[in-house]
Formats: structure tokens, C-alpha cells, sequence
């Protein structure tokens, strides 16, 4: 019996709505889906897709936030781990 195919997915993987959480879950589903294909290329576009999702997120919830501001706690974070001290 075929499995069956889901666009470029083996899973069927609920849409989500641009500017909400459930996009961000989607496209983090799909990056799930196109890693255990082994897909690097696919996983790439997912992570493009994931950002283009969150932007859209902050846009929505939190329109004086911008990406960079998550980059600048990203980085944060980093050195709290790295100095082993939040």
C-alpha cells in the first residue's frame, strides 16, 4: 500500500493562521517532517519560514518589537549560558 504524500511532507500537518501562534507550529511541524526526510534544503526554507512567521507574530501581538530585539535576547541568553549565571 502507498504511503500517501502530503505536498512535499509525509505528514498531514494542520495549517496554521499567518500572524498567530499556530503558524509558527506549523511551520515548525514541517521542519520536523522535512528532517526526518533527511531534506537539508527543505529544512532551510522551514527555518526561513519559521522567522517569516514570527515576524508576522510580533507584528501582530507586539508591533514595537522586532526581530532584532529577539536577536539581542537570543544573544543574552547565550552569554548567561556560556557564564554559567542567569
Amino acid at each position: 500500500m502507498k504511503k500517501p504524500k502530503y505536498g512535499y511532507h509525509n505528514r498531514l500537518i494542520a495549517k496554521g493562521k499567518y500572524g498567530e501562534i499556530s503558524k509558527i507550529r506549523e511551520e515548525l511541524e514541517e521542519l520536523e517532517d522535512a528532517a526526518e526526510q533527511g531534506n537539508k534544503i527543505m529544512m532551510l526554507c522551514e527555518l526561513a519560514d519559521i522567522w517569516g512567521a514570527m515576524r508576522k507574530y510580533l507584528q501582530a501581538h507586539f508591533p514595537d518589537i522586532k526581530m532584532n530585539d529577539l536577536h539581542k535576547m537570543a544573544k543574552a541568553t547565550r552569554t548567561a549560558f556560556q557564564q554559567g549565571k542567569r
